[in-house]
C-alpha cells in the first residue's frame, strides 16, 4: 500500500482532504471493509445493550478486568512500544469478559484499553485502534454468546469441571480464529498479492496465541471463584507481558524496519557464526550481495513513497525465494546481502540467478504505471574467493561492480579467485606469494 506520490496530478484539496484523513487513501475494497467491520461492532452494540439487563455483579466484573488491563498498559507502558509491535496479552482480560458476562461487555471490553493504547503508549492511525477494537468485540462477542448458550452459567467454569472448561478452550479458539481470520482478510485485501500464510499464522504467532488462550481461561476461571483474586493473577500476566514485549523489541533492534529482514548489525552475526561453523565442519557456503540497478531513478520519477513501496517488494521475493536457514538482510540503502550455508558454486549461482529473474518479474503500482526494477548481483565462495565474512563480502562487492560494469541485470564472479593460503612458522596465516 502506497500513499500518492509527489508526481501526482490530483487536485490539491484532494491530496490534503487524504493527508487528514489516511481512511479515504486506502483501496476501494480495503474502505468497505474495514468501515463494515466497525458498522457491524456500533449494530451489535446498540442491539444487545437494548437487550441487556444491568447487575452490580457483572458491572464490578467488567470494571475489575478492565482495571486488571489499565495495570499491564501502563506497567509496559514504560518500554515503549515501536511499530511493528503488536503482540501483547490483553487477551488475558477481552476472555474472562466474554466467558463469564454478557455478549456486550465483551463488545465494549476492547474499547477502553485500545483507546489507553493510543493515548498513552503509541498513536498510530486512527481507523487501526478502532478496527481492532470492532474485530476483537465481535470475535469475543461470537465466543460470548457461543459460551453462554451451550454452559447457559458461566458460573459453572469455576467448578472446575472437565465440560465446562472444554468448552471455555472451544469458545477462546474460535475467538482466536475469528480474531485473526477478520484481521488478516483486512491485510490481504491492502496487499492482494501478498500471501495469506504471511497475514495468518506461523508458528511463533500459533505458540503466542496457545499462550494467551490459556491465560484467558485460567483468569476467568480464578476471576469466577473470587474477584479478589485477581490481584494474586495479575502481577505473573505483567511479568508475561513485559518479557514478551522485551522480546520484540530485541528483535525489532535487530530488524531493518522497511523491509522487516535482518539489519546490517544483525545479518553480520548471523553471517558469522555460520561462517564458523562451515569452517568447523568443512561444508561450503556462499554469499551474494544484491544491488537494485538504477534505484536513484525511482525515486526521482515516481518518489520516496514509490521507492520505499520497492524496496518492501524486493525484500519480499527475495524471501519467498531463499531456503528457510538461509541468512537474508539489508545492508543498506538499495543493497541486500544473502549468505547461502551449504551451497556450492553451481548452486549459488541458480540461486542468484533465480532471485534476479523473480525480482525483474514483479511490478509495483505508481499512479497509474506499473514500476519494474532489475537487480545485479555478485557472488563468492568460501575457500574458493576468500575464508571470513570480511573477505567474502570484498570478494562479493568487486563482482557486483563487475556486473554494474558490464550492463547490469545480471550475475558476476569475482574475476580472479582469492589465492590460497598457508600456515607459517609463527602459526599465522597468509596468501601463498
Amino acid at each position: 500500500m502506497t500513499g500518492p506520490s509527489h508526481t501526482s496530478a490530483k487536485p490539491r484539496e484532494a491530496i490534503l482532504s487524504r493527508g487528514r484523513w489516511p481512511l479515504l487513501a486506502l483501496p476501494r475494497p480495503l474502505k468497505i471493509y474495514l468501515c463494515g467491520i466497525i458498522a457491524l461492532d456500533l449494530v451489535a452494540i446498540c442491539v444487545i445493550a437494548a437487550r441487556t439487563d444491568l447487575h452490580v455483579h457483572d458491572l464490578l466484573t467488567f470494571a475489575a478486568l478492565t482495571f486488571c488491563g489499565v495495570v499491564c498498559i501502563e506497567a509496559t507502558r514504560r518500554l515503549g512500544m515501536p511499530a511493528g509491535v503488536s503482540r501483547d496479552l490483553l487477551s488475558a482480560w477481552w476472555l474472562p469478559a466474554a466467558l463469564l458476562l454478557p455478549p456486550l461487555y465483551a463488545l465494549l471490553a476492547p474499547i477502553p484499553l485500545q483507546f489507553l493504547l493510543q493515548t498513552r503508549v503509541r498513536a498510530t492511525v486512527l481507523y487501526r485502534r478502532v478496527f481492532s477494537a470492532a474485530a476483537i468485540g465481535l470475535s469475543a462477542c461470537a465466543a460470548s454468546a457461543a459460551f453462554h448458550g451451550w454452559i447457559g452459567d458461566p458460573v459453572l467454569l469455576s467448578s472446575g469441571g472437565a465440560g465446562p472448561i472444554a468448552v471455555a478452550v472451544a469458545c477462546a479458539i474460535l475467538f482466536t480464529v475469528l480474531n485473526t481470520a477478520l484481521i488478516a482478510v483486512a491485510a490481504h485485501t491492502a496487499d492482494p498479492k501478498g500471501r495469506w500464510s504471511a497475514v495468518l499464522w506461523d508458528r511463533e504467532r500459533l505458540l503466542l496465541d496457545a499462550v494467551e488462550l490459556c491465560l484467558g481461561v485460567l483468569v476467568a476461571v480464578v476471576c469466577g471463584l473470587n474477584l479478589w483474586l485477581l490481584l494474586l493473577v495479575l502481577p505473573p500476566v505483567v511479568l508475561l507481558q513485559r518479557s514478551l514485549l522485551h522480546a520484540q523489541l530485541q528483535a525489532a533492534a535487530r530488524t531493518d524496519p522497511k523491509t522487516g529482514l535482518l539489519n546490517a548489525a544483525a545479518w553480520q552475526l548471523e553471517a558469522d557464526t555460520e561462517i564458523v561453523r562451515a569452517q568447523r565442519t568443512g561444508e561450503t557456503l556462499a554469499l551474494i550481495i544484491i544491488d537494485i540497478d538504477h534505484f536513484k531513478r525511482v525515486n526521482d520519477t515516481h518518489g520516496h513513497l514509490v521507492g520505499d513501496q520497492v524496496l518492501i517488494e524486493v525484500a519480499a521475493t527475495l524471501r519467498s525465494q531463499l531456503r528457510e536457514y538461509d541468512v537474508v538482510g539489508r545492508f543498506g540503502g538499495e543493497e541486500f546481502v544473502v549468505l547461502l550455508p551449504r551451497a556450492d558454486l553451481t548452486e549459488a549461482r541458480r540461486i542468484a540467478e533465480r532471485l534476479r529473474t523473480r525480482v525483474g518479474r514483479m511490478a509495483v503500482a505508481a499512479d497509474h504505471v506499473m514500476v519494474s526494477v532489475t537487480v545485479s548481483a555478485g557472488v563468492a565462495i568460501m575457500n574458493t574467493h576468500g575464508e571470513d565474512l570480511i573477505e567474502l563480502l570484498a570478494a562479493a562487492d568487486l563482482a557486483l561492480y563487475r556486473a554494474k560494469a558490464l550492463g547490469r541485470d545480471r550475475i558476476c564472479l569475482p574475476a580472479t579467485p582469492a589465492p590460497p593460503r598457508q600456515r607459517r612458522a609463527d602459526g599465522t596465516t597468509g596468501a601463498i606469494p
